[in-house]
């Protein structure tokens, strides 16, 4: 199986994506990250996340999960409309705290989020492929982020989180219960 968790950033930040494997061995390796070029239309992202989720390797087998906060909820929409063939689950990141859902999708803690990353990562769970383009960069992320009262991310100038959010995204997803199939059951008219 394999998770998908997409950032939506704004003028200042950038989209992210990350690929998250889940192997048959219960390992979970971070496969893929990137940085979508700021200003970069919100339908070239879909067809970005389109490309990675249709790719051979995916197997078909993928669930997304894509920030909604904010500008998402238009996004969201698109990414449904594009015949993705994952299911998708929209997720507001709050400052609350606790989980909450929707009929439009998940609300959930940054905070949350970002201890089902930390717990994956120091417990080994969860790996990131060394030979990635964006490695170093979501090591540095990692390195960056603080958490000061309810505000987590990165701190200084030139610093982001976007990578992080979206592996952070993607693990939450991993960790989720897989939606159970709606049954039909037959019943006999008389």
């Amino acid at each position: 199986m394999v998770y998908v968790g997409l950032d939506l950033g704004q003028k200042r930040d950038h989209t992210a994506i990350a690929v998250l494997e889940a192997t048959q061995w219960k390992e979970r390796i971070v496969r893929h990250a990137e940085r979508v070029m700021l200003g970069t239309p919100w339908s070239r992202v879909v067809e970005r996340v389109r490309e990675i989720v249709r790719h051979p390797r995916m197997g078909g087998d993928c669930a997304l999960a894509v920030d909604a906060t904010g500008i998402g909820a238009p996004v969201v929409e698109s990414l449904r409309a594009a015949g993705l063939g994952c299911e998708i689950a929209a997720v507001t990141i709050t400052g609350g705290e606790r989980e909450t859902r929707t009929a439009d999708g998940f609300h959930v803690p940054k905070k949350d989020l970002m201890a089902g990353l930390r717990l994956g990562l120091e417990n080994g769970d969860i790996m990131i492929a060394k030979h990635m383009r964006e490695a170093k960069a979501l090591v540095r992320e990692l390195i960056d982020i603080k958490a000061q009262g309810n505000r987590i991310g990165a701190e200084g100038a030139n610093r982001h989180d976007d990578l992080v959010i979206a592996v952070a995204l993607a693990v939450w997803r991993a960790n989720q219960p897989k939606p159970k199939p709606i049954m039909f059951h037959a019943t006999r008219l008389i």
